[in-house]
């Protein structure tokens, strides 16, 4: 382990920052419902993480995209400080050097804001963890088994920003990241669920084994395209294709899919340590704008099958955040990749796994009524 790329000396001091960053959301939870049932609370509690932690994902797409990732060299902190302002004469000494570099005093504030934010939230887990624990001594009917993933989850995701910074934005562990903060949101979604479920007492509703059959294949579709755009984004490959809906001027450019999707290499290099080609990065692009299309007609069955039904609200949203990934998605390759659409696609994404994961632990497949057949019962 190279000690300047690792250097655990701020680790308390973020440790404490992080308690800081969570005490407002936990005060604020405390507050609005001291007077409600101990799983109301951590119902609100649940939510309020969940959607700082989707504020999280997008404030983490923005880091990559100004190219902040490495704004702060080292882990946990900035050149061994807890803030960029510890590390100004490294800094300015690096701006020196190579004034568009990846270091400047801009991207490391950046870059530490993350890690501030990430510090909280893993906070805020913690303790949902701990008060789920405890609370179900006290028959709490919700299993505390979510938190407990969840908190060794985001413990995982943890160690994958760090090997983010400390590998120089290593494509596969990059791309990991962003995959374990969607992960981190459906595990948060799922936990909601749960306690929203525990409230009213009743459990998921029941919706046509057809449509469920549905939801369970695009929710996996959904996961393959977020791969996918992740590959996309941390490989630069968003302008590959700079026109829609053929790329280069053709149906089908020259590709390169060998190489394209040869995942343990650095950034920009093969494995054989030669520079990946144009015709990779294209290869990528396109994979990403193929399953792009077969996703967005499966999302429109999807909402079509869900209409009318105890999922009604989530056939709209399914609707409605397909056609912003559409949008978003075209403006990336249209206007040449602008931050606020980039941005903007990743939220459409984080909405995505949320919705799809609250519409899958919210239903259940309606079993077939049972017809008589020679005297016997079976399944219609």
């Amino acid at each position: 382990m190279d000690a300047s790329l690792y250097d655990l000396g701020p680790a308390l001091q973020l440790a404490l920052l992080g308690l800081v960053v969570a005490s407002g959301p936990l005060a604020w939870v405390w507050l609005r419902n001291r007077q409600a049932a101990p799983a109301q609370r951590l119902s609100a509690l649940t939510l309020l993480t969940l959607f700082l932690t989707f504020d999280l994902v997008l404030f983490g797409a923005f880091t990559r995209l100004t190219d902040s990732g490495l704004g702060c060299p080292d882990w946990p902190g900035c050149y061994g400080n807890a803030s960029p302002v510890g590390a100004l004469q490294e800094i300015r000494a690096e701006e020196a050097r190579m004034p568009t570099g990846p270091v400047t005093h801009g991207k490391a504030w950046v870059e530490m804001i993350h890690r501030y934010l990430a510090t909280g939230v893993g906070v805020l887990i913690m303790t949902l963890a701990i008060a789920t624990w405890l609370q179900r001594r006290r028959g709490l009917p919700v299993h505390p088994g979510w938190p407990a993933l969840t908190l060794a989850w985001v413990c995982l995701q943890g160690a994958f920003g760090a090997l983010t910074v400390t590998m120089k934005l290593f494509p596969a562990i990059v791309t990991l990241h962003l995959l374990g903060g969607m992960v981190l949101l459906a595990l948060l979604a799922m936990q909601a669920v749960a306690y929203r479920q525990a409230q009213r007492g009743s459990g998921p509703a029941l919706i046509p084994s057809a449509a469920r059959n549905w939801l369970v294949g695009a929710y996996a579709l959904l996961w393959v395209q977020v791969a996918l755009g992740g590959w996309v984004s941390t490989n630069y490959a968003v302008l590959a294709c700079s026109s829609f809906p053929t790329c280069q001027g053709q149906w089908w450019p020259p590709m390169d899919f060998a190489q394209g999707f040869e995942i343990w290499r650095h950034l920009g290099m093969t494995g054989a340590g030669e520079h990946v080609t144009f015709a990779a990065l294209t290869a990528i692009h396109y994979t990403h704008r193929l399953v792009a299309y077969a996703l967005f007609v499966v999302l429109g069955v999807l909402a079509w099958r869900l209409r009318g039904g105890p999922l009604q609200w989530a056939s709209r949203a399914v609707a409605a955040l397909a056609l912003w990934q559409f949008a978003t998605g075209l403006s990336n390759v249209v206007l040449g990749w602008p931050l606020v659409a980039a941005v903007s696609h990743t939220g459409g994404a984080a909405a995505l796994v949320v919705a799809m994961t609250w519409a899958l632990r919210e239903s259940r497949a309606a079993r077939a009524p049972a017809v008589a057949v020679h005297g016997r019962e079976v399944s219609a």
